[in-house]
């Protein structure tokens, strides 16, 4: 898709743009069209055909926001950037139905560690933090590692890299249990999370390969998925420290 620039812009339509269509006829085009195609004909929100990852319609996963229930656990999802965005996400995860809901989401470039976790311990400073592999490269100034530098911005991060429980980490493994979870019922995403839903909508191959490009929130969300069986709910306050939340285990965290 060209750019859009000072001299150029787009203009996208819809069913409901065009007159000539009945609801009828709608509902027709609907249910004929395939179904990670549907948005982009009936709204005309760009998006890509067979090689997308996630080929599944978006009002499928999309809930309205809710408190979370206390007996779900959650866990932090950091994808490392700077001119790419550093990105976060929060997921819950209702171990009765085992499915996983996104329902925070973080997005932003050329931005310090500090700040990111100020935003991320918002959403709950005993929420422990997963991590990729570059999280252990050496910041050129600093030469500390990426994810003690957040941690001593004060991020619960966990004690080991994101891996699954093998020891592996296969992005299409990863990709492959989230895409089950998608079209499976047990992966929802609260619908305010626009970010998130454009990374979706956009996440795609080409000649069979993952293009590494708006691609930091679906990043972040697989090593958070990966890390899942390190997940917690919020610790009971301790008693004999006047209230202070009980600290996370030395194998969970720094």
């Amino acid at each position: 898709m060209p750019a859009v620039t000072a001299s150029r812009y787009l203009v996208t339509a819809g069913w409901d743009d065009v007159p000539h269509l009945d609801a009828k006829t709608k509902k027709e085009l609907w249910d004929s069209s395939p179904p990670h195609e549907r948005e982009a004909r009936a709204r005309g929100i760009p998006t890509l055909g067979s090689g997308r990852i996630f080929p599944v319609e978006e009002e499928s996963i999309k809930v309205p926001a809710f408190p979370i229930p206390a007996h779900w656990v959650r866990i932090n999802g950091l994808d490392f950037g700077w001119d790419h965005p550093t990105a976060a996400v929060q997921l819950a995860w209702d171990r009765d139905s085992d499915c996983i809901y996104v329902v925070q989401a973080h997005r932003l470039s050329h931005a310090t560690p500090v700040i990111h976790a100020s935003t991320i311990k918002a959403w709950g400073d005993w929420v422990p933090t997963a991590w990729p592999h570059d999280g252990e490269q050496h910041d050129k100034g600093s030469g500390e590692q990426l994810a003690v530098q957040y941690a001593k911005a004060g991020l619960r991060m966990l004690k080991d890299r994101a891996t699954f429980e093998d020891g592996t980490n296969g992005v299409e493994a990863g990709l492959i249990d989230m895409l089950d979870r998608m079209q499976t019922g047990r992966w929802k995403v609260f619908s305010h999370l626009n970010d998130w839903f454009q990374e979706f909508k956009l996440y795609h191959r080409k000649d069979g390969k993952v293009v590494k490009k708006l691609d930091d929130l679906m990043s972040a969300s697989r090593y958070a998925t990966m890390m899942k069986r390190k997940a917690i709910t919020r610790p009971v306050p301790q008693r004999a420290t006047g209230g202070d939340w009980a600290p996370l285990d030395r194998e969970m965290g720094y």
